[in-house]
C-alpha cells in the first residue's frame, strides 16, 4: 500500500497522499485498493480527529490508468484481467463495489476529510476528490468528468455527491461533454470549496482548527450531515448495472480506440 499511498498522522490530523507521481497519481488496481484500505484503516485510527487527502507531483490524480484503456482497446471490458465476467453490481462493502468504495470510504469516514486538489483531477480522479467533505483547489487546476471521452458513465460513487452539489443543467452539462473545467468554474458550480494559492498547506490548516474542537460534536455533525442526503443506494447500483452495459460493447470499445488512434470516433446506432 505504501508505493502507492502514505499515511502521517499528527495531532490528531491524517496527512494522506498518493504518492504514484511518476503517473499523475493514476488509478490502478494497486492504487484503487490502497484508496479502500486506507479509508478503513483510518476509520479504525483511535484519536482522528481529520484527514487531508492529496496527490504528490504534478497533479491530484489523472484518472484511470492508461494502461487499463490500452488493454480495453484489445479485450474489451474495464481492462483487468477477467473483465468481462465481473458483476459490478454486487455489493462488496455496503452500498458500494470496491471502485466505488475508493471513493464512498472517505464519505464514511467517521471525521472530515478535506481534498487538496492541483494540477488534474479527471474522471475517477475527480471522483476521488468528491469523497472529501470539502475541495480546496489551485488556481490552474483543471477538471474533468471525463468518462464519457471513453464511451463510459462515471461509476465510482461520483453521482449521487454530485447531484447533492451541483445545478441539474449544470451536471448534465459536464457530464454529456465531459469537457475540461476551471477551478473558478468548479467554485461556481459548487465543486470547490476554495480556490487557494496552495491547497495542501490550508487544507491542513483547516483541518487541525477542527481537531481542536470537541471530537464528539464533530463525528456527530458529519453524521447529521451525511443524513441529509437522498438514500444513496439506488444511485450507487445505478452506476454499476448501467456501466456494465456500457463495458466492452462496440461503441465503448470504439471510443477507447479513437482515443488511443487520435482519430475521430465512427460510433453506430
Amino acid at each position: 500500500m505504501e508505493d502507492r499511498i502514505r499515511v502521517t498522522i499528527a495531532g490528531g490530523v491524517a496527512d494522506v497522499r498518493m504518492v504514484r507521481a511518476d503517473k499523475m497519481n493514476a488509478l490502478d488496481a494497486a492504487m484503487f485498493a490502497a484508496l479502500v484500505d486506507t479509508a478503513d484503516k483510518l476509520g479504525r485510527e483511535r484519536g482522528l480527529r481529520a484527514v487531508v487527502l492529496s496527490g504528490e507531483g504534478r497533479a491530484f490524480c489523472a484518472g484511470l490508468d492508461m494502461g487499463r484503456f490500452a488493454a480495453m482497446k484489445e479485450t474489451g471490458g474495464d481492462g483487468i484481467g477477467g473483465a468481462q465476467k465481473r458483476d459490478l453490481s454486487l455489493r462488496t462493502h455496503g452500498l458500494c463495489n470496491h471502485s466505488q468504495q475508493a471513493v464512498w470510504g472517505w464519505r464514511q469516514l467517521p471525521v472530515p476529510v478535506i481534498a487538496a486538489v492541483h494540477g488534474v483531477a479527471f474522471g475517477g480522479g475527480f471522483q476521488v476528490a468528491l469523497g472529501a467533505d470539502m475541495r480546496y483547489v489551485a488556481p490552474d487546476t483543471r477538471m474533468s468528468i471525463m468518462e464519457i471521452k471513453w464511451g463510459l458513465v462515471p461509476d465510482m460513487a461520483g453521482t449521487p455527491i454530485l447531484a447533492s452539489l451541483v445545478r441539474d443543467d449544470i451536471l448534465r452539462e459536464l457530464t454529456y461533454t465531459g469537457r475540461i473545467f476551471s477551478a473558478q468554474e468548479a467554485l461556481s458550480y459548487g465543486l470547490a470549496t476554495r480556490v487557494v494559492d496552495d491547497p495542501h498547506a490550508a487544507a491542513m490548516e483547516t483541518a487541525r482548527e477542527i481537531a481542536g474542537k470537541s471530537p464528539d460534536a464533530i463525528r456527530a455533525t458529519k453524521r447529521m450531515l451525511n443524513n441529509l442526503a437522498v438514500d444513496p443506494g439506488p444511485a450507487l447500483l445505478a452506476e454499476s448495472v448501467e456501466q456494465m452495459k456500457l463495458m466492452g460493447a462496440p461503441n465503448q470499445t470504439e471510443a477507447v480506440r479513437a482515443n488511443i488512434e487520435k482519430r475521430a470516433p465512427n460510433f453506430v446506432d
